[in-house]
């Protein structure tokens, strides 16, 4: 099996249990949203990597790093974040709207321009939902393994 379908596969499943399994504290969740954004860091950073054009290569790469940054961040430093968990939205909101847009201007296939519009209209989603409900992360969670989803798939379907 390629790393390509290997890593849609695992793109999909992590994606599905965001989405399957809700969070049920504030701790999870930013555990969650940090193994999420990690995740999400390592397939931007790849496809980066292996991208073709030198200015959406620099863009990705950066916003990959970010992401793991974050993630990194969420993930081990819950206590000192919990009072970006409103904040979430709007980082992950930003991450992924960059990450659309480089998406547009860096991929080449139909299939994977469709799944950066996307990603695009998730981040946007993902801001007017941190507008609406500081509160409730969990969307959070929903958004971002709905977007895992898109990616995997489109890995998948580039992959043959």
């Amino acid at each position: 099996m390629s790393f390509e379908k290997t890593s849609g596969l695992i793109t999909i499943i992590v994606g599905l249990l965001l989405m399957i399994f809700p969070i049920f504290s504030s701790e999870l969740i930013s555990v969650i949203v940090g193994l999420s954004l990690i995740f999400f860091g390592l397939s931007v950073l790849i496809t980066g990597l292996r991208s073709d054009t030198s200015n959406s290569k620099t863009m990705m790469i950066v916003i990959g790093i970010v992401a793991i940054i974050f993630g990194i961040l969420f993930l081990f430093f819950i206590d000192s974040l919990s009072f970006l968990v409103g904040l979430q939205f709007y980082i992950v909101g930003f991450i992924m709207i960059v990450f659309g847009i480089t998406g547009l201007f860096s991929k080449k296939s139909r299939v994977s321009a469709f799944s950066s519009i996307l990603v695009l209209i998730m981040g946007i989603v993902l801001i007017a939902l941190g507008v609406y409900s500081l509160n409730q992360p969990i969307f959070i969670a929903i958004i971002i393994g709905a977007v895992l989803i898109i990616e995997g798939v489109a890995e998948l379907l580039s992959a043959q």
